[in-house]
């Protein structure tokens, strides 16, 4: 299905805040309430939309410190990648997980209150796994900039 400007302009809008409601963005892309719920509905049964969700502030829970995890693993074996990307995508701990090219296999975002909460992590997740050969840890002082949209291209 190809988007149309108005398909773009849900999107869009959607994407900088999903909790308006069915009338506020119809006024803002210029359609009638139910012609607005019926494109949103066809926008997300045809896998537009995946979810709509509310982005919190994790500091307002206590601690928190923000991992980028570089892996390297031993052998370059699919089934062995797959247990690995399978233990990693199943940790809480895990926010994102990326297979990447280049020197190494995976890059993780990793968020944790503290460092015993990492250093239980890297056991039960990164040590458990025989195939990992190695892995690197750069921790975030500071998170400049976190960006959930995407540019929705016409």
């Amino acid at each position: 299905m190809e988007l149309d400007r108005i398909d773009r302009a849900i999107l869009s809008t959607l994407q900088q805040d999903c909790s308006c409601t069915n009338l506020q963005l119809a006024e803002q892309v210029g359609l009638s309430p139910p012609a607005c719920l019926k494109r949103v509905k066809r926008l997300t049964d045809e896998g537009y939309i995946d979810k709509k969700v509310a982005l919190l502030v994790p500091e307002k829970f206590g601690p928190c410190l923000h991992m980028v995890v570089e892996v390297i693993m031993e052998r370059d074996n699919k089934a062995m990648y797959q247990r690995f990307l399978n233990r990693a995508v199943a940790a809480p701990e895990v926010k994102q997980c990326y297979r990447v090219t280049g020197e190494v296999d995976f890059v993780l975002i990793v968020m944790v209150p503290d460092m015993d909460a990492y250093e239980a992590f890297c056991d039960r997740v990164l040590h458990a796994d025989d195939n990992m050969k190695k892995f690197r840890t750069l921790i975030s002082m500071k998170r400049d900039k976190f960006e959930t949209a995407i540019e929705v291209k016409s």
